[in-house]
């Protein structure tokens, strides 16, 4: 309901913008004036301003996917060009006040294009630059000691990567440069923070290749994972659910089918032992924590009943309960969710909204690590922050 309400500002913003876009391309030529161009230039706009909700009533047709696509695309591209837009009338205003340009120059066509052409500039190079940054998936390592003593292991190798979001922005050509990454790598054990999928079965461009590329990753221990809160069927538009009142929320069974497919154990909950010698435990998310589990487990449930002489590794999608995990005598606590932010500047606001928003914290006596995960949700584009694919080298002693 919230994305109704949200609407008017929406089509407030796009109106501003649109009128914005008239004023400068009429100010660069007197042919912009021609009623039928800036009849098709408004045409052109209103399309994608409007794709969003096109892909999302449309169903999950060859049409539809194209139009959520070009939707996701839009988000990114309204983001930089309402910042852009509202910094230039900001920096236009605070040089008005200041009285120390002729207000003459400052209200001149010359300047008016000068900056808006400044502006478009800025816009493009990013939105250009966040959609290749999203293809492009980086390895991140980090070396973490864990003071106890395991026999048969005296090292391993995790590869960690979260945030799939399989569906209209990432299909299996991203999934197969994944696999290919964590494959050189050559792990120990494979790791899925959540967020697997991206809300809708429907949104995956071919299930079985998908499937082949997943099942192809190489691993002496195995593939874990935990699903995170998109990992439930619902229907999303611009980041927003539609929820009844009461409604629990879980994962299409064909997303279950297709990890037990792919041959990733998906933990709901629940451990195993890595060699008799090291747990590793899935945590169900925090808000919707899928089929069968009504309330999660607390970190103090989760180790009651284990051996604290070994190695305790949890898997966590969201980057929560640092302080309880650590209490409860958790030595590794692995997490997505965050994206990092994903595009600028919401790597700045989403290390303002947790402890470790990305990267590696050592709390306590339990490492904690956050990826800024593979995929992406909403805007199809990486600004100031990365995808990659995570290698934790683990010391035991």
């Amino acid at each position: 309901m919230i994305a109704v309400f949200l609407s008017p500002f929406y089509i407030l913003i796009n109106f501003y913008i649109a009128r914005w876009l008239l004023s400068w391309m009429q100010a660069c030529s007197k042919h912009f004036n021609n009623k039928k161009i800036r009849a098709c230039i408004i045409v052109i706009y209103t399309f994608f301003a409007s794709a969003m909700l096109i892909g999302f009533l449309l169903p999950a047709n060859a049409l539809g996917r194209l139009m959520k696509l070009i939707g996701n695309y839009w988000l990114g591209v309204l983001l930089y060009v309402v910042l852009t837009v509202l910094i230039a009338d900001a920096i236009r205003l605070v040089v008005k006040k200041t009285k120390k340009i002729p207000e003459e120059y400052i209200r001149s066509k010359r300047t008016f294009v000068i900056a808006g052409t400044v502006c478009i500039v800025i816009i493009s190079t990013l939105s250009i630059w966040g959609a290749i940054n999203a293809r492009i998936i980086h390895t991140t390592k980090y070396n973490v000691t864990i003071n106890k003593e395991v026999k048969k292991i005296k090292d391993l190798k995790i590869a960690l990567v979260a945030d799939l979001h399989l569906g209209y922005n990432i299909g299996t050509p991203h999934i197969k440069n994944m696999v290919k990454k964590i494959n050189k790598q050559n792990p120990d054990l494979v790791v899925i923070a959540g967020d697997i999928f991206d809300n809708e079965y429907e949104a995956l461009d071919n299930p079985k290749e998908i499937t082949k590329a997943l099942k192809s990753i190489k691993s002496k221990y195995g593939v874990y994972a935990t699903y995170g809160n998109h990992d439930i069927k619902e229907k999303v538009l611009a980041g927003f659910t539609f929820n009844k009142k009461g409604e629990k929320k879980e994962s299409d069974i064909r997303m279950d089918q297709l990890l037990e497919n792919a041959n990733i154990n998906l933990l709901r909950d629940e451990e195993v032992m890595i060699e008799d010698s090291i747990y590793l435990y899935g945590r169900p998310d925090y808000r919707r924590p899928g089929r069968g589990i009504t309330t999660r487990k607390t970190a103090e449930e989760i180790t009651e009943n284990m051996d604290k002489d070994k190695p305790i590794i949890v898997i966590d999608h969201e980057p929560s309960e640092l302080q309880e995990l650590t209490d409860a005598g958790v030595d590794m606590d692995l997490c997505g969710h965050t994206h990092d932010g994903q595009v600028f500047p919401g790597n700045i606001t989403s290390a303002l909204m947790w402890e470790n928003s990305y990267g590696y914290l050592k709390k306590d006596n339990m490492h904690n690590i956050v990826t800024s995960g593979v995929g992406l949700f909403g805007p199809n584009m990486r600004v100031g922050t990365i995808a990659e694919v995570v290698i934790i080298n683990v010391k035991f002693r």
